[in-house]
């Protein structure tokens, strides 16, 4: 996969404003959070795959449709992915992966821990806009279990305020 985003390398804030972007294109819904996701090989500052909120069959989220997107362009199995990263692969994405689905979908926490497997190491860097608010599950311990994983979770300043408002656009305001 080929994009033609312009991004210095190790610019994290672009990153950032790049996944921003692409949870605007989430449509938005009660049920879910707008969330962008950008899969790089930060060794050449290659964007692998991107994923915002719904933007697959389903109900995606968006590291889901980053890895799903890789998986096809690859043409691999999606629980093979790690095995196709390059080694220096990191994940952008607006908010904290959650560590809880529906039934039937693996949580997106699962899905980056299953990079790991592999004999590149997966995606060991993860670099988060915002938590995930509390509004439907009431502690996401998604950072912590990375971490846990020996993941390394990054906080990304100065996108908080536009991050949730974005994410929380189609939800029904307490007055």
């Amino acid at each position: 996969m080929a994009y033609n985003y312009p991004i210095e390398p190790l610019d994290h804030g672009a990153y950032m404003e790049f996944a921003l972007s692409l949870a605007k294109e989430s449509p938005p819904k009660p049920t879910n959070f707008r969330v962008g996701a950008v899969l790089v090989d930060e060794g050449s500052n290659r964007i692998l795959a991107t994923g915002y909120t719904l933007e697959l069959e389903g109900n995606t989220h968006a590291e889901q449709c980053c890895f799903r997107k890789f998986a096809q362009a690859e043409k691999v199995p999606e629980e093979q992915v790690g095995q196709n990263l390059p080694r220096n692969s990191v994940l952008y994405t607006t908010m904290e992966p959650c560590n809880e689905r529906s039934v039937g979908n693996m949580p997106c926490v699962d899905r980056i821990l299953q990079t790991l497997k592999s004999a590149s190491g997966g995606v060991k860097t993860v670099y988060l806009g915002v938590a995930e608010p509390q509004t439907f599950v009431s502690k996401n311990s998604g950072r912590s279990k990375l971490e846990a994983a020996g993941v390394v979770c990054i906080e990304v300043p100065g996108f908080e305020k536009e991050i949730l408002e974005v994410a929380t656009i189609g939800h029904t305001k307490a007055e």
